[in-house]
C-alpha cells in the first residue's frame, strides 16, 4: 500500500537567502572622469586603438602618408647639406589637405555616427555625464587627434632642420607657426566634420558627405579665385578664400603667421581683411560647437 507523504506548509517553502548586497561606499569618481574617459577612448578609437586590426589599417596608413614627405624633405636636405627646408611649416597642411580631410571624413563619422545609429547615447547621459560633456569630449578628441597627425610631420621637419644644423632662431619661429596654424586647422575640420556625421546615423553617408563638403568647398572657391586672377580682379581673390575651410586658414596664415599664400598670384588678404578671416574661423568653430549641442538636446532619451 503506498503512503502519502506529507504536504509541506506553505511557511516551509519561503526561505530568506542573505546574498551579502551592501551598499557601495567606494570613491565616485564623477563628471570629470566620465568626460576624460570618454575623451581617451574617443582618441583612441581616432587611431583605431583599442579596436580590430582593420579598423587601425586607414587611419595609420593615413599618418604614414602625411609623414612620409616630411621625412623624404628631412633626407634630402641633411644629404645635400641645404641651407632652408623645400617646404614651410605653414605650408605644408594646405599642400597635403586632401590626406587630412580623408582622415576626418574616415573618423568623425565613427566618433558619432555609431552612436545614433545604435541608440548608444542615453546610456552615455545615464551615467553622471551631460550632454556638454559627451560633445565637448568628442570634439576635443577628434581636435586632438587632428592635431597629431598635422603636427607630427612638423616636427619631423623641425627634428631634421636642426639635424641639418639649419639657423635654430629661425626654424623655431617657423616651427611655432606650424603649430599655431595647424592648431587652428584641427578645430575647424573636427568641427565640420563632426557636425555633418552627427546629421545621419549612416556611417557611410557621413563619410560621403564630409568629403564632398571639404572637396567641393575648396575646388570651387578656387577655381573661382583663379578665375577673379585671371581677370585681373586680385582684390576679390582674398574674399573668396573666406567661403572653404583650407582657404580659411591659408588666409589666417598669410595674414598673421608669415606664410606664403597658396591663393592665385600668390598674394593672400591684407591684415585688415585678415582680421575678418580670424572672425570666420573662430565663428565657425563656435557654431560647430552650438550646432552639436543643439543635436545632442534631440537625441533620445
Amino acid at each position: 500500500m503506498a503512503v502519502d507523504q506529507p504536504t509541506a506548509q506553505a511557511g516551509e517553502q519561503t526561505r530568506i537567502h542573505n546574498i551579502g548586497y551592501r551598499n557601495y561606499d567606494g570613491p565616485r569618481l564623477g563628471r570629470a572622469y566620465a568626460r576624460r574617459s570618454l575623451y581617451s577612448q574617443s582618441l583612441r578609437g581616432a587611431y583605431g586603438l583599442g579596436r580590430s586590426v582593420k579598423s587601425k589599417v586607414l587611419p595609420m596608413l593615413l599618418f604614414a602618408v602625411m609623414c612620409a614627405p616630411a621625412l623624404i624633405m628631412v633626407a634630402v636636405a641633411v644629404a645635400t647639406k641645404a641651407k632652408d627646408l623645400p617646404v614651410d611649416y605653414t605650408r605644408y597642411a594646405v599642400l597635403l589637405q586632401a590626406v587630412i580631410g580623408l582622415y576626418v571624413a574616415s573618423q568623425a563619422p565613427q566618433s558619432v555616427s555609431r552612436d545614433l545609429r545604435f541608440k548608444t547615447v542615453p546610456l552615455y547621459f545615464s551615467r553622471p555625464i551631460e550632454r556638454v560633456d559627451y560633445v565637448t569630449a568628442k570634439y576635443s578628441a577628434m581636435a586632438s587627434a587632428l592635431f597629431v597627425i598635422t603636427a607630427a610631420p612638423l616636427l619631423i621637419l623641425y627634428v631634421g632642420a636642426l639635424l641639418a644644423k639649419l639657423d635654430f632662431a629661425d626654424q623655431t619661429k617657423g616651427f611655432l607657426q606650424g603649430l599655431v596654424s595647424v592648431a587652428l586647422l584641427s578645430l575647424l575640420f573636427a568641427g565640420v566634420g563632426l557636425v555633418i556625421s552627427a546629421v545621419t546615423p549612416r556611417r557611410g553617408f557621413g563619410i560621403a558627405a564630409v568629403i564632398a563638403v571639404l572637396t567641393i568647398s575648396y575646388g570651387a572657391v578656387s577655381t573661382v579665385q583663379a578665375i577673379a586672377h585671371e581677370q585681373g580682379s586680385d582684390g576679390a581673390v582674398g574674399w573668396l578664400g573666406l567661403f572653404s575651410p583650407i582657404t580659411l586658414i591659408d588666409g589666417v596664415q598669410s595674414a598673421f603667421l608669415g606664410a606664403t599664400s597658396a591663393f592665385p598670384g600668390g598674394q593672400g588678404p591684407s591684415t585688415g581683411a585678415g582680421v575678418l578671416y580670424v572672425i570666420v574661423v573662430l565663428g565657425v568653430i563656435a557654431g560647430c560647437y552650438g550646432i552639436l549641442m543643439r543635436r545632442y538636446r534631440k537625441v533620445g532619451l
